[in-house]
């Protein structure tokens, strides 16, 4: 038995929420904007990984430098703590998402692998045990446990992390108006370096603004007022800082706005940028002026998507490909 799944792409922070909200996107021209990663039985008896995708050059040459031979490696420990001995497995990474992008690019992969061999050895983990792993394994990369891009990758839709020992996060309700404009420029800015330009510590102000803009920002999205939540997506915490980081960002960030966007803002940690529109004509426009003027080299590309609501998904085992 084969098994293929697939795991969106996802705006970590959404600006307002910083470590504590996340999306899913899912473009709406139909393509996959996530990972997909196939299990089949090792024929070797041994760990396996292959690799294809626009950005598999990109991944180191070893298989064990892999974070899915981790995510092997941890479903193999959490089995045989519960007595099931598991054997070794063939794994095929399609990476079509850019490392280090503010994507959701590690998350997309780990989400990917954990949720197929899950499926692959008879799904013995439930949805909670699976998220803190991926969780655990998304900390090995990023530096510290955080659930922002795993839990909407996994789960689907706009997520809340609530972090509770039953429950790590909480869906909540997603605007149907909105077009999210998702622009990667090509460049890459990681997730130790955006986190190490952040201050230390922040004035009671600043704090005081990020918890009023969060709680009105959750609050208009459980009574339906699209108007609200988008007046309040003003990041106070990271953006002010990390911006430095992203060529061209400002300039675009004004550009967007005088074209009918809503709002502007980075991406997880960046260099990725979305913009939120209520009409198609305007996020169109929006995203021919970030093809454009936003993107640098042949890796970058934008897309116009919604929110993926469903999260990971199987899908049909792709052919493309050479392997290798």
């Amino acid at each position: 038995m084969a098994v293929a799944v697939y795991a969106p792409a996802s705006i970590g922070n959404l600006g307002v929420g910083f470590d504590i909200l996340g999306a899913a996107l899912k473009p709406i021209d139909g393509s996959l904007l996530g990972d997909v990663v196939e299990v089949d039985d090792s024929i070797s008896g041994e760990f396996e990984l292959t690799a294809s995708g626009r950005f598999a050059h990109k991944l180191p040459d070893d298989p064990k430098q892999n974070i899915l031979y981790d995510c092997f490696v941890g479903i193999q420990t959490l089995l045989a703590e519960q007595g099931t001995h598991v054997g070794a497995v063939k794994m095929h990474l399609h990476k079509n998402l850019p490392i280090g992008s503010g994507l959701g690019s590690s998350a997309s992969s780990i989400v990917a692998a954990v949720a197929a061999l899950n499926q692959f050895f008879g799904s013995p983990l439930n949805e909670e045990a699976q998220l803190r792993l991926m969780g655990d394994l998304e900390g090995q990369i990023s530096g510290s446990i955080h659930y922002d891009n795993v839990a909407p990758c996994f789960v689907g839709g706009i997520q809340l992390m609530t972090e509770l020992d039953h429950k790590l996060c909480s869906t909540l309700p997603s605007p149907k108006s909105w077009y999210w404009c998702s622009a990667y420029p090509g460049i890459t800015v990681s997730t130790a370096e955006a986190r190490s330009i952040l201050p230390a510590h922040y004035s009671k102000a600043d704090i005081i603004k990020h918890g009023r803009l969060l709680a009105n920002f959750v609050h208009a999205l459980y009574a339906g007022d699209d108007k609200l939540a988008v007046t309040m997506m003003e990041d106070v915490i990271a953006e002010p800082y990390r911006k430095v980081l992203l060529p061209g960002f400002e300039s675009a960030r004004q550009a967007l706005l005088k074209l009918g966007a809503l709002a502007v803002g980075i991406s997880g940690s960046g260099p990725t940028l979305f913009a939120v529109c209520d009409d198609i004509s305007v996020a169109k426009q929006c995203d021919a002026y970030l093809a454009k003027h936003y993107l640098q080299n042949e890796d970058g590309f934008s897309h116009i998507c919604r929110i993926d609501e469903a999260g990971v998904a199987n899908v049909e085992i792709q052919s493309e490909t050479t392997h290798s």
